[in-house]
């Protein structure tokens, strides 16, 4: 089996080795002729970036860039972006790196043509309905990470700056028009990325299964997902040439973002409001709660993780599963405890409230109160 191909679920996906040289006949696809390419401060000086601009500029298409944008992007970010793609008169976004960079370009070209504030369109509801939809400007995306999957989402995670939570800003034309997953683009993640990224698809597909809504084209994604991290993931994070690995875990990350269609969990409630006001590592910190909330949701969950462990050869079933997931992240580095990943003097009552809050809350499958929420993080601590 060659671990190449052309898929359309849920968009066009160019997947394989090398084929970040299509680049240019990607963005035509996509009908842009003038792209800004946007991504974090720590790609923009990295060779994987400069050679894609090398290709754009020999493509005719320039190679114009945005690197302002902080791990944790904010609506400042958003901002001075575009800035930058107004005055530049571009047509299109080139959404290149890790989930920072994906997000803060997608939410750029859906904000170009917009003339209401971004908070508006916050994904309460119907407000995306508030959206000029031909205002939108179309979107390649290019993951340079195997965790967020955001290349394939509809949407992108902004940190309000005044009020210092992440908002989802929804929208279906965010979906990117053409996205280009090449693992070769991954090989140089550091070990820890490449843990807390492939901990994030995991979580993602961990989840999704999870939720008790109605999907089962969700759940069958979610459940190969967890397989693709299993086999794949210690060995990406033992040998970061090991384009293999490095493929299906760009495989996995699309995936567990495609099934969580069907909804998050406590997981990412709780893990929200940490990532913002204590600006930690989103994957990680998804990894550092996930054995606690598996504990959490157990008496709803246990029999079809039983069958999740069947499927991953783990014995045991629910409590193997779990045990698992345990040893998966001591062998990956993970902290146990959010003091371990510094987090220090947390406000507590904030946490707890903005949790709530959170979209994520809706899709676990037991209920989340004030007091379960403020146990959950009590004990992680």
């Amino acid at each position: 089996m060659t671990l190449t191909g052309n898929w359309s679920y849920p968009t066009a996906v160019r997947f394989g080795a090398g084929r970040i040289s299509e680049i240019g006949g990607a963005c035509m696809a996509a009908g842009i002729t003038k792209p800004l390419l946007v991504t974090d401060r720590g790609l923009a000086e990295m060779e994987i970036t400069t050679r894609t601009l090398d290709l754009l500029e020999a493509e005719g298409l320039g190679r114009a860039m945005f690197s302002r944008v902080d791990p944790n992007p904010t609506d400042m970010n958003v901002d001075d972006g575009l800035r930058v793609y107004r005055e530049g008169g571009f047509d299109g976004v080139i959404a290149f790196g890790g989930g920072s960079g994906l997000d803060l370009g997608k939410t750029l070209a859906f904000m170009a043509g917009q003339t209401r504030p971004l908070w508006d369109f916050e994904d309460v509801g119907d407000w995306w309905t508030r959206a000029d939809a031909d205002a939108i400007a179309p979107i390649v995306a290019v993951p340079t990470t195997a965790g967020t999957g955001s290349e394939v989402g509809r949407a992108g995670v902004i940190t309000n700056s005044e009020t210092r939570e992440k908002k989802i800003i929804f929208h279906p034309k965010m979906l990117p028009a053409v996205v280009i997953c090449d693992p070769e683009l991954t090989v140089g993640m550091p070990k820890f990325i490449t843990a807390g990224t492939g901990l994030d698809a995991f979580a993602h597909c961990v989840e999704a299964y999870s939720s008790p809504h109605y999907h089962p084209m969700s759940q069958g994604i979610a459940l190969e997902g967890m397989r693709l991290v299993k086999d794949y993931l210690p060995r990406a994070y033992t040998d970061g040439t090991d384009i293999e690995a490095r493929a299906h875990m760009m495989s996995a990350a699309a995936m567990g973002a495609t099934a969580f269609q069907k909804g998050l969990g406590a997981i990412h409630a709780l893990s929200h409001p940490i990532g913002a006001n204590h600006h930690t590592h989103h994957g990680t910190t998804n990894a550092v709660f996930m054995p606690a909330v598996l504990e959490f949701n157990a008496d709803a969950i246990r029999d079809r993780f039983d069958r999740v462990a069947g499927y991953l050869n783990i014995d045991g079933g629910f409590d193997g599963f779990r045990a698992y997931v345990d040893g998966l992240n001591d062998s990956l580095g993970i902290p146990k405890t959010l003091t371990d990943l510094g987090v220090e003097n947390p406000d507590m009552d904030r946490l707890v409230a903005d949790a709530l809050r959170d979209p994520s809350v809706g899709g676990n499958p037991t209920e989340m109160t004030e007091a379960n929420t403020r146990a959950l993080y009590e004990k992680m601590m």
